[in-house]
Protein backbone atom coordinates (compact mmCIF):
# COMPACT_ATOMS: atom_id res chain seq x y z
CA UNK A 1 0.00 0.00 0.00
CA UNK A 2 0.71 3.57 -0.79
CA UNK A 3 2.96 5.26 2.72
CA UNK A 4 1.26 8.28 1.81
CA UNK A 5 -1.98 6.61 1.77
CA UNK A 6 -3.94 7.54 5.15
CA UNK A 7 -3.69 5.29 8.13
CA UNK A 8 -6.86 3.59 8.46
CA UNK A 9 -10.64 5.02 7.26
CA UNK A 10 -11.52 7.23 9.27
CA UNK A 11 -7.97 9.53 9.13
CA UNK A 12 -8.95 8.82 5.38
CA UNK A 13 -11.66 11.95 5.20
CA UNK A 14 -9.41 14.60 5.79
CA UNK A 15 -6.39 12.82 3.63
CA UNK A 16 -5.82 14.83 0.64
CA UNK A 17 -6.46 11.82 -1.53
CA UNK A 18 -8.19 9.12 0.22
CA UNK A 19 -9.42 7.54 -2.77
CA UNK A 20 -6.65 5.26 -4.05
CA UNK A 21 -6.83 4.44 -0.49
CA UNK A 22 -10.18 3.70 -0.54
CA UNK A 23 -10.08 1.72 -4.17
CA UNK A 24 -7.85 -0.98 -2.60
CA UNK A 25 -9.98 -1.05 0.39
CA UNK A 26 -13.05 -2.00 -2.03
CA UNK A 27 -10.80 -4.51 -4.41
CA UNK A 28 -9.00 -6.49 -1.67
CA UNK A 29 -10.81 -6.26 1.66
CA UNK A 30 -14.50 -4.80 1.01
CA UNK A 31 -15.77 -5.95 4.15
CA UNK A 32 -13.20 -6.57 7.29
CA UNK A 33 -12.38 -6.14 10.81
CA UNK A 34 -10.24 -3.58 11.76
CA UNK A 35 -8.77 -4.12 15.28
CA UNK A 36 -6.94 -0.71 15.42
CA UNK A 37 -10.52 1.57 15.03
CA UNK A 38 -12.23 -1.62 16.93
CA UNK A 39 -14.81 -2.02 14.43
CA UNK A 40 -15.71 -3.91 11.09
CA UNK A 41 -15.11 -1.53 8.01
CA UNK A 42 -17.79 -1.91 5.01
CA UNK A 43 -16.36 -0.49 1.46
CA UNK A 44 -17.51 -2.50 -1.40
CA UNK A 45 -21.18 -1.20 -3.11
CA UNK A 46 -22.65 -4.82 -2.04
CA UNK A 47 -21.29 -4.19 1.41
CA UNK A 48 -23.01 -1.04 2.31
CA UNK A 49 -26.19 -1.97 0.64
CA UNK A 50 -26.43 -4.89 2.73
CA UNK A 51 -25.77 -3.04 6.34
CA UNK A 52 -27.61 -0.31 5.65
CA UNK A 53 -30.52 -2.69 5.02
CA UNK A 54 -29.40 -5.04 7.36
CA UNK A 55 -32.77 -5.24 10.26
CA UNK A 56 -29.61 -6.15 12.81
CA UNK A 57 -28.27 -3.01 12.63
CA UNK A 58 -29.03 0.06 14.35
CA UNK A 59 -28.10 3.92 13.85
CA UNK A 60 -26.88 4.11 17.61
CA UNK A 61 -25.71 1.94 20.20
CA UNK A 62 -28.65 0.07 21.63
CA UNK A 63 -27.24 0.71 25.00
CA UNK A 64 -25.77 4.14 24.39
CA UNK A 65 -28.91 6.05 22.55
CA UNK A 66 -27.53 9.57 23.47
CA UNK A 67 -23.97 10.26 23.35
CA UNK A 68 -22.80 10.33 27.32
CA UNK A 69 -21.42 13.93 27.03
CA UNK A 70 -24.95 15.07 26.00
CA UNK A 71 -26.89 13.38 28.23
CA UNK A 72 -29.25 16.35 30.48
CA UNK A 73 -28.35 18.82 28.19
CA UNK A 74 -31.11 20.33 25.31
CA UNK A 75 -28.36 18.90 23.09
CA UNK A 76 -28.59 15.39 24.23
CA UNK A 77 -32.77 16.28 24.14
CA UNK A 78 -32.78 17.73 20.38
CA UNK A 79 -30.66 14.56 19.92
CA UNK A 80 -32.67 11.50 21.31
CA UNK A 81 -35.36 12.83 19.39
CA UNK A 82 -33.89 13.25 16.14
CA UNK A 83 -36.01 10.30 13.34
CA UNK A 84 -31.54 9.90 11.91
CA UNK A 85 -30.28 8.91 14.93
CA UNK A 86 -33.37 6.03 16.44
CA UNK A 87 -34.85 2.69 15.15
CA UNK A 88 -38.11 1.09 15.45
CA UNK A 89 -40.79 2.89 16.93
CA UNK A 90 -38.94 5.58 17.53
CA UNK A 91 -38.06 6.11 13.45
CA UNK A 92 -41.15 4.79 12.15
CA UNK A 93 -43.72 6.51 11.59
CA UNK A 94 -41.69 9.60 12.45
CA UNK A 95 -39.94 9.25 9.31
CA UNK A 96 -43.05 9.10 7.27
CA UNK A 97 -43.99 12.30 8.88
CA UNK A 98 -39.93 13.80 8.24
CA UNK A 99 -40.87 12.43 4.55
CA UNK A 100 -44.22 14.01 4.19
CA UNK A 101 -43.19 17.15 4.94
CA UNK A 102 -40.27 17.45 2.49
CA UNK A 103 -41.87 16.01 -0.09
CA UNK A 104 -44.54 18.43 0.30
CA UNK A 105 -41.76 21.36 -0.72
CA UNK A 106 -42.06 22.75 -3.83
CA UNK A 107 -38.99 22.11 -5.84
CA UNK A 108 -39.51 25.91 -7.21
CA UNK A 109 -39.33 27.18 -3.87
CA UNK A 110 -36.34 26.04 -2.98
CA UNK A 111 -34.58 27.25 -5.92
CA UNK A 112 -36.39 30.70 -5.09
CA UNK A 113 -35.17 30.80 -1.53
CA UNK A 114 -31.74 29.51 -1.98
CA UNK A 115 -30.72 32.24 -4.76
CA UNK A 116 -32.76 34.96 -2.45
CA UNK A 117 -30.03 33.85 0.34
CA UNK A 118 -27.18 33.58 -2.04
CA UNK A 119 -28.12 37.00 -3.17
CA UNK A 120 -28.32 38.22 0.17
CA UNK A 121 -25.15 36.77 2.50
CA UNK A 122 -22.24 38.20 2.15
CA UNK A 123 -19.52 35.83 0.44
CA UNK A 124 -16.84 36.68 2.17
CA UNK A 125 -15.41 34.90 4.10
CA UNK A 126 -16.22 32.16 2.22
CA UNK A 127 -16.55 29.97 5.06
CA UNK A 128 -19.27 31.96 6.63
CA UNK A 129 -21.62 31.72 3.38
CA UNK A 130 -21.08 27.88 2.83
CA UNK A 131 -22.28 27.38 6.48
CA UNK A 132 -24.85 30.39 6.73
CA UNK A 133 -26.24 29.50 2.88
CA UNK A 134 -27.95 26.31 4.40
CA UNK A 135 -29.04 27.00 7.29
CA UNK A 136 -30.66 30.32 6.31
CA UNK A 137 -32.24 28.49 3.18
CA UNK A 138 -33.77 25.79 5.64
CA UNK A 139 -35.12 27.74 8.24
CA UNK A 140 -36.61 30.39 5.64
CA UNK A 141 -38.57 27.08 4.22
CA UNK A 142 -39.35 26.09 8.42
CA UNK A 143 -40.77 29.65 8.14
CA UNK A 144 -38.92 31.26 10.52
CA UNK A 145 -38.56 35.10 10.43
CA UNK A 146 -36.05 36.57 9.09
CA UNK A 147 -35.07 38.33 11.89
CA UNK A 148 -34.39 35.00 13.87
CA UNK A 149 -31.76 33.99 11.03
CA UNK A 150 -28.24 35.64 12.06
CA UNK A 151 -29.19 34.40 15.56
CA UNK A 152 -30.25 30.99 14.00
CA UNK A 153 -26.97 30.46 11.62
CA UNK A 154 -24.51 31.32 14.70
CA UNK A 155 -26.06 29.08 17.03
CA UNK A 156 -26.32 25.98 14.42
CA UNK A 157 -22.41 27.03 13.69
CA UNK A 158 -22.23 25.94 17.90
CA UNK A 159 -24.46 23.18 17.91
CA UNK A 160 -23.46 20.73 14.89
CA UNK A 161 -19.50 20.12 16.30
CA UNK A 162 -21.32 19.55 19.84
CA UNK A 163 -23.40 16.41 18.60
CA UNK A 164 -19.82 15.28 16.33
CA UNK A 165 -17.53 12.16 18.09
CA UNK A 166 -14.34 13.89 19.45
CA UNK A 167 -16.02 17.51 20.17
CA UNK A 168 -13.75 18.95 23.07
CA UNK A 169 -14.92 20.16 26.38
CA UNK A 170 -15.32 24.05 25.51
CA UNK A 171 -17.10 23.47 21.91
CA UNK A 172 -19.21 20.94 23.78
CA UNK A 173 -20.52 23.57 26.20
CA UNK A 174 -21.08 26.39 23.28
CA UNK A 175 -23.16 23.69 21.80
CA UNK A 176 -25.16 22.81 24.89
CA UNK A 177 -26.10 26.50 25.43
CA UNK A 178 -27.03 27.05 21.29
CA UNK A 179 -28.79 23.79 21.64
CA UNK A 180 -31.45 25.33 23.93
CA UNK A 181 -31.82 28.39 22.33
CA UNK A 182 -32.97 26.70 19.52
CA UNK A 183 -35.47 24.27 21.25
CA UNK A 184 -36.84 27.67 22.94
CA UNK A 185 -37.12 29.28 19.40
CA UNK A 186 -38.53 26.48 17.52
CA UNK A 187 -41.13 25.27 20.70
CA UNK A 188 -42.18 29.15 20.51
CA UNK A 189 -43.08 29.44 17.06
CA UNK A 190 -44.83 25.93 17.77
CA UNK A 191 -46.86 26.85 20.88
CA UNK A 192 -48.52 29.87 18.81
CA UNK A 193 -50.10 30.71 16.20
CA UNK A 194 -47.07 31.89 14.35
CA UNK A 195 -45.91 28.43 12.64
CA UNK A 196 -45.88 28.35 9.07
CA UNK A 197 -44.11 27.25 6.07
CA UNK A 198 -42.62 23.11 6.62
CA UNK A 199 -42.42 23.91 10.23
CA UNK A 200 -46.09 23.97 10.23
CA UNK A 201 -46.47 21.29 7.45
CA UNK A 202 -44.30 18.86 9.53
CA UNK A 203 -46.29 19.52 12.48
CA UNK A 204 -49.42 18.39 10.04
CA UNK A 205 -47.42 15.55 8.89
CA UNK A 206 -46.88 14.25 12.58
CA UNK A 207 -50.18 14.98 13.74
CA UNK A 208 -51.68 12.83 10.99
CA UNK A 209 -49.15 9.77 11.97
CA UNK A 210 -50.03 10.16 15.57
CA UNK A 211 -46.52 11.64 16.67
CA UNK A 212 -47.49 15.00 17.70
CA UNK A 213 -44.98 15.79 20.32
CA UNK A 214 -44.24 19.14 20.33
CA UNK A 215 -40.28 18.29 21.43
CA UNK A 216 -40.00 15.13 18.56
CA UNK A 217 -41.32 18.09 16.05
CA UNK A 218 -38.99 20.93 17.19
CA UNK A 219 -35.81 18.66 17.66
CA UNK A 220 -36.31 17.10 14.00
CA UNK A 221 -37.02 20.93 12.76
CA UNK A 222 -33.69 21.31 13.96
CA UNK A 223 -32.60 17.91 12.96
CA UNK A 224 -33.33 19.80 9.31
CA UNK A 225 -30.75 21.95 9.30
CA UNK A 226 -28.00 20.11 11.03
CA UNK A 227 -28.29 17.70 8.05
CA UNK A 228 -28.24 20.93 5.48
CA UNK A 229 -25.41 22.19 7.64
CA UNK A 230 -22.15 20.68 6.97
CA UNK A 231 -23.55 18.13 4.25
CA UNK A 232 -23.98 21.48 2.17
CA UNK A 233 -20.94 23.57 3.14
CA UNK A 234 -18.82 20.50 2.06
CA UNK A 235 -20.55 20.05 -0.86
CA UNK A 236 -20.25 23.77 -2.01
CA UNK A 237 -16.31 23.62 -0.76
CA UNK A 238 -15.26 20.01 -2.83
CA UNK A 239 -17.21 21.15 -5.92
CA UNK A 240 -14.85 24.47 -6.21
CA UNK A 241 -11.93 22.05 -5.86
CA UNK A 242 -13.34 20.09 -8.59
CA UNK A 243 -14.01 22.75 -11.09
CA UNK A 244 -10.51 24.14 -10.51
CA UNK A 245 -9.46 20.95 -12.13
CA UNK A 246 -11.81 20.55 -14.32
CA UNK A 247 -13.76 23.63 -15.05
CA UNK A 248 -17.20 23.65 -16.64
CA UNK A 249 -19.26 25.62 -18.06
CA UNK A 250 -21.94 27.26 -16.21
CA UNK A 251 -24.89 25.35 -17.83
CA UNK A 252 -23.18 22.14 -16.55
CA UNK A 253 -22.95 23.35 -13.00
CA UNK A 254 -25.73 20.80 -11.58
CA UNK A 255 -23.90 17.73 -13.36
CA UNK A 256 -20.46 19.08 -11.62
CA UNK A 257 -22.52 19.04 -8.36
CA UNK A 258 -23.72 15.32 -9.03
CA UNK A 259 -20.17 14.06 -9.59
CA UNK A 260 -19.11 15.91 -6.69
CA UNK A 261 -21.13 14.17 -4.38
CA UNK A 262 -20.12 10.70 -5.86
CA UNK A 263 -16.61 11.42 -6.39
CA UNK A 264 -15.74 13.71 -3.50
CA UNK A 265 -18.43 13.87 -1.29
CA UNK A 266 -19.33 15.94 1.54
CA UNK A 267 -20.07 12.29 4.10
CA UNK A 268 -17.29 10.51 3.74
CA UNK A 269 -18.78 7.78 6.20
CA UNK A 270 -21.18 6.77 8.33
CA UNK A 271 -21.60 3.99 11.33
CA UNK A 272 -24.09 1.01 12.05
CA UNK A 273 -24.10 -1.00 15.09
CA UNK A 274 -25.07 -4.48 15.81
CA UNK A 275 -27.82 -5.18 17.82
CA UNK A 276 -27.99 -8.92 17.95
CA UNK A 277 -25.77 -12.12 16.77
CA UNK A 278 -26.41 -13.01 13.55
CA UNK A 279 -25.02 -12.96 9.94
CA UNK A 280 -24.73 -8.97 8.34
CA UNK A 281 -23.22 -8.77 4.73
CA UNK A 282 -22.46 -12.22 4.74
CA UNK A 283 -19.79 -12.44 7.63
CA UNK A 284 -21.30 -13.29 11.17
CA UNK A 285 -21.12 -10.02 13.94
CA UNK A 286 -21.59 -10.27 17.57
CA UNK A 287 -24.33 -7.94 19.83
CA UNK A 288 -22.24 -4.87 20.36
CA UNK A 289 -20.52 -4.89 17.24
CA UNK A 290 -19.74 -1.65 15.28
CA UNK A 291 -19.34 -1.13 11.70
CA UNK A 292 -17.99 1.97 9.68
CA UNK A 293 -19.69 2.47 6.49
CA UNK A 294 -17.33 3.75 3.73
CA UNK A 295 -20.23 5.32 1.23
CA UNK A 296 -17.35 7.20 -0.64
CA UNK A 297 -15.64 3.77 -1.00
CA UNK A 298 -18.81 2.55 -2.44
CA UNK A 299 -19.41 5.47 -4.50
CA UNK A 300 -16.68 4.22 -6.53
CA UNK A 301 -17.08 1.23 -6.77
CA UNK A 302 -16.35 -0.50 -10.10
CA UNK A 303 -18.98 -2.81 -9.29
CA UNK A 304 -21.54 0.30 -8.78
CA UNK A 305 -22.66 0.19 -12.51
CA UNK A 306 -25.68 2.13 -11.81
CA UNK A 307 -23.64 5.04 -10.44
CA UNK A 308 -25.55 4.65 -7.16
CA UNK A 309 -24.75 7.71 -5.26
CA UNK A 310 -24.45 6.36 -1.45
CA UNK A 311 -23.92 9.82 0.09
CA UNK A 312 -27.19 10.57 1.78
CA UNK A 313 -27.25 6.61 2.93
CA UNK A 314 -29.47 3.79 1.89
CA UNK A 315 -32.40 1.73 3.26
CA UNK A 316 -34.76 2.98 5.88
CA UNK A 317 -32.55 5.75 7.12
CA UNK A 318 -31.79 6.83 3.87
CA UNK A 319 -31.53 10.54 4.00
CA UNK A 320 -34.51 12.46 2.02
CA UNK A 321 -32.41 16.01 1.73
CA UNK A 322 -30.28 15.06 -1.46
CA UNK A 323 -31.88 17.52 -3.85
CA UNK A 324 -32.30 20.21 -1.41
CA UNK A 325 -28.11 20.08 -0.62
CA UNK A 326 -27.69 19.84 -4.51
CA UNK A 327 -30.27 23.18 -5.30
CA UNK A 328 -28.42 25.06 -1.89
CA UNK A 329 -25.01 24.35 -3.24
CA UNK A 330 -25.94 25.59 -6.83
CA UNK A 331 -27.19 28.70 -6.04
CA UNK A 332 -23.93 29.29 -3.32
CA UNK A 333 -21.66 28.51 -6.42
CA UNK A 334 -23.66 30.62 -8.99
CA UNK A 335 -23.73 33.10 -6.85
CA UNK A 336 -19.96 33.12 -5.57
CA UNK A 337 -18.82 33.08 -9.52
CA UNK A 338 -20.53 36.00 -10.37
CA UNK A 339 -19.50 37.55 -7.10
CA UNK A 340 -15.83 36.87 -8.93
CA UNK A 341 -14.41 34.24 -6.90
CA UNK A 342 -11.76 31.95 -9.71
CA UNK A 343 -12.02 28.19 -8.65
CA UNK A 344 -8.60 27.87 -9.93
CA UNK A 345 -7.33 29.53 -6.18
CA UNK A 346 -8.31 25.90 -5.06
CA UNK A 347 -5.62 24.09 -7.35
CA UNK A 348 -3.00 24.32 -4.87
CA UNK A 349 -2.50 21.69 -1.51
CA UNK A 350 -5.78 22.43 0.84
CA UNK A 351 -6.76 20.79 3.94
CA UNK A 352 -9.66 19.68 5.82
CA UNK A 353 -11.67 20.39 8.62
CA UNK A 354 -11.07 17.86 11.64
CA UNK A 355 -13.89 15.23 11.64
CA UNK A 356 -14.39 11.57 11.54
CA UNK A 357 -17.39 11.49 8.69
CA UNK A 358 -17.26 14.85 6.98
CA UNK A 359 -14.79 16.16 4.01
CA UNK A 360 -15.18 20.13 4.31
CA UNK A 361 -12.46 21.99 3.03
CA UNK A 362 -10.82 25.04 4.82
CA UNK A 363 -11.67 27.63 2.13
CA UNK A 364 -11.12 31.57 3.18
Amino acid sequence: MNPTNPMNPIAAVTHPDPYPFYADLVARKPLYRDEELQMWVASSAEAVTAVLSSELCRVRPPAEPVPVALLGSPAGEIFRHLVRMNDGAGHCPFKQAVTGALDAVEPARVGAESRRWAERLEISPLADFAFGLPVAVVASLLGLPEDTLPPTISWMRSFVPAITPGCGPEALERGKEAAGRLLDLFLSFLRTSSATGLLATLAQEARRVGRDDENVIAANAIGFMVQAHDATAGLIGNTLIALASHPTDPSRLAEAIQETLRFDPPVQNTRRFVAQDGIVAGQMMRAGDAILVVLAAANRDPANQERRIFTFGAGLHACPGEKLAATIAQAGIERLLLGGLDPARFAAARSYRPSANARIPFVA
